[in-house]
């Protein structure tokens, strides 16, 4: 028996070796020897930044060491710290070794020699939580479709994105913040000087993002530090919030500096010494308990204004957009939507007081007649669906090909769990991860038609990183949002339908508007039920 096991075992060994070889790459980085499977190299935890350890805590990300010799890529680099988990989702998936020294990136090419375009994936999970090495985020599915894919770490929670008046002191630019933003922008930077080396074309490159990967796309489509460094946009489930500003309480939010300030206070910590001496995990972990919001920052520098602002200046990158969200959003982040009231009466009256003069539109979009679902979908609307719309808006605006979706797919797992279309749902089908996803996730079932519209997504998403214009076969053509406002929705195929959603765009944009108008009132998860009482309307909104 045990001799059978042995040439059994040797049998898989033989086949492994047969189908996964070593691949060697120089670049101007360094020479790292990565895995090839089938036509796929893989190269994994090749470092873009200096571990920002110690002094380098909170400071911009310095050039990594170059390395001797041959560097071993076959094994992903360690995840960001970020917070001890306390409860199980349907996100939660092992991630491994988390480290404050994780700068690393992943790449996966058909062929290093030639020139790919090329796609930089950035993680979600709220900037707090995330790593690239999620399985969901393979990219050899799309890599056969000629891409070349890499994907990033960047700096998480209290370690990528505090602010803090000694941290602005020290810096040459008097700001502090961001630096999570920073250590994409270096990635970027990496990719323009490396990339050839692995078949990717750097004058071809699209940032990508979903989530909180999709409001740091938005993030570098207005940081002047990010200019140059990307050709196309894709932002999936992005939001385009109220962000803190560095020095002014404005949009009913503090100061970061003050907010960082508040934090070392509960931290116990009264110097950057003192900070910067604390384990990692255990400042990641209270800061977290004492309620840090992880935002980016308006610093004048690298974000210089709100992205609604430089949005509506022009000021954003002048590139085509992929943009869009689900339809389920909200029905697994449940967090973010207020509780029903009592009634149906209640809500229309409680609308009411709040809403205003806005009140009948808000109501024509959602009714009292079944409560529960208005509230998921004015939470959606309000963050993920208006952010879709003003992207496709500007950019068509601008003169630049925009192409705006909607994932509104369900099977038996998500309907059974009450999760139709749920937040981040569209990302094994445009991956072509069906069966890659977290142990809680629903289940996709292995069928013909699930592959089917993964085939269709991945093709359309390929293609748009490719020429700026998503086709796919055997699908319908993506007509660009334009004059008609077309969408293409995702359901059990592909279907391309004009102004879904009307109404929707312009109950929240006037929403941003008079709140923006006040300086003191911010726009986010503060909506429907959750919002204050609306401004009145003013010159231009």
């Amino acid at each position: 028996m045990k001799r059978l096991l042995s040439i059994a075992v040797s049998a898989l060994a033989l086949t492994a070796c047969a189908t996964a070889s070593a691949q060697t790459v120089t670049a101007p980085a360094g020479a790292v020897r990565g895995t090839t499977e089938g036509e796929i190299a893989s190269f994994k935890g090749i470092p873009f930044a200096a571990p920002p350890v110690g002094e380098m805590r909170w400071r911009p990300p310095a050039p990594p060491a170059r390395w001797t010799g041959t560097r071993d890529a076959t094994r992903y680099g360690a995840a960001c710290i970020q917070p001890t988990p306390h409860v199980q989702t349907i996100y939660s998936a092992d991630i491994g070794a988390t480290s404050e020294d994780c700068l690393t990136l992943n790449v996966w090419t058909p062929s290093t020699t030639g020139k790919a375009p090329v796609m930089v994936w950035i993680h979600g999970g709220a900037l707090v939580t995330g790593s690239s090495k999620e399985t969901l985020y393979d990219g050899a599915r799309l890599a056969r479709e000629g891409v070349v894919v890499v994907s990033i770490n960047y700096r998480l929670g209290v370690l990528g994105w505090l602010a803090h008046p000694d941290l602005s002191a020290e810096s040459p630019l008097g700001i502090s913040g961001n630096y999570g933003l920073m250590d994409q922008v270096a990635a970027l930077e990496w990719v323009k000087r490396n990339i050839a080396s692995f078949g990717g074309d750097p004058d071809n490159v699209t940032i990508a993002g979903e989530s909180a990967g999709g409001l740091s796309v938005l993030y570098l489509m207005g940081s002047p530090l990010a200019r140059g460094l990307f050709d196309k946009a894709i932002a999936q489930s992005a939001y385009m919030i109220s962000t803190p500003e560095l020095t002014t309480a404005r949009f009913g939010a503090p100061s970061a500096q003050d907010a960082g300030a508040a934090l070392s206070r509960t931290l116990q910590a009264p110097s950057l010494r003192a900070l910067r001496s604390m384990d990692a995990q255990t400042l990641t972990d209270r800061a977290a308990a004492g309620g840090f919001a992880t935002f980016g920052v308006i610093d004048g520098k690298i974000l210089p204004r709100q992205i609604v602002d430089a949005f509506d200046r022009g000021e954003q990158a002048p590139v085509p957009v992929l943009a869009g969200f689900n339809s389920g959003e909200i029905r697994s982040l449940r967090m973010l939507a207020p509780p029903a009231p009592g009634s149906a009466a209640d809500y229309e009256r409680m609308i009411r007081e709040r809403y205003g003069d806005m009140a009948d539109a808000f109501l024509r979009l959602y009714p009292s007649a079944d409560v529960g679902e208005s509230i998921l979908a004015t939470s959606r609307d309000a963050l993920y669906g208006w952010t879709s719309e003003r992207m496709a808006r500007s950019q068509t605006a601008a003169g630049h090909p925009s192409f705006l979706y909607l994932f509104d797919h369900a099977y038996p797992a998500t309907e059974a769990a009450g999760l139709h279309a749920f937040h981040a749902s569209e990302l094994p089908y445009m991956f072509g991860t069906l069966d890659r996803t977290p142990p809680r996730w629903p289940k996709v079932p292995g069928t013909a038609d699930e592959r089917r519209l993964s085939d269709a997504m991945v093709g359309y998403w390929t293609s748009f990183v490719r020429t700026g214009q998503p086709v796919s076969v055997n699908a319908p053509d993506w007509a660009p949002y334009g004059d008609s406002r077309n969408w293409m929705i995702f359901r059990d195929q592909p279907v391309l339908e004009a102004a879904v959603f009307p109404g929707m765009f312009e109950l929240h944009e006037q929403t941003m508007c008079r709140r923006r108008a006040t300086g003191t009132i911010g726009w986010n998860w503060n909506t429907g039920l959750a919002s204050p009482p609306m401004p009145p309307a003013t010159e231009g909104c």
